[in-house]
């Protein structure tokens, strides 16, 4: 079990996660395949019966590209629904 997959399960009751995309690694040098895998994990982990907000951990920082900012949300829009 990844670590947010356990900190889901341990306090996702309890809390609602905000964040959880790397903006060290994966949003500046990460490939877009990298990223929206990291969106598509971050989902997995800590969406499940809602208490996530998909965004990234803090400031997107001036490297980081905009085809990967893009790609998160879009990854996000795409990936992230609720099922009706």
């Amino acid at each position: 079990m990844g670590e947010t997959a356990r900190l889901k399960a341990e306090f996702g009751d309890r809390l609602t996660f905000w964040g959880a995309i790397d903006t060290r690694h994966v949003l500046p040098y990460g490939a877009l395949h990298d990223v929206r895998t990291q969106v598509q994990r971050r989902i997995n982990d800590l969406g499940p019966v809602g208490g996530y907000v998909v965004c990234p951990v803090h400031n997107i920082q001036p490297e980081v590209l905009p085809e990967n900012v893009v790609a998160m949300y879009d990854e996000a829009y795409e990936f992230g629904r609720y099922p009706p």
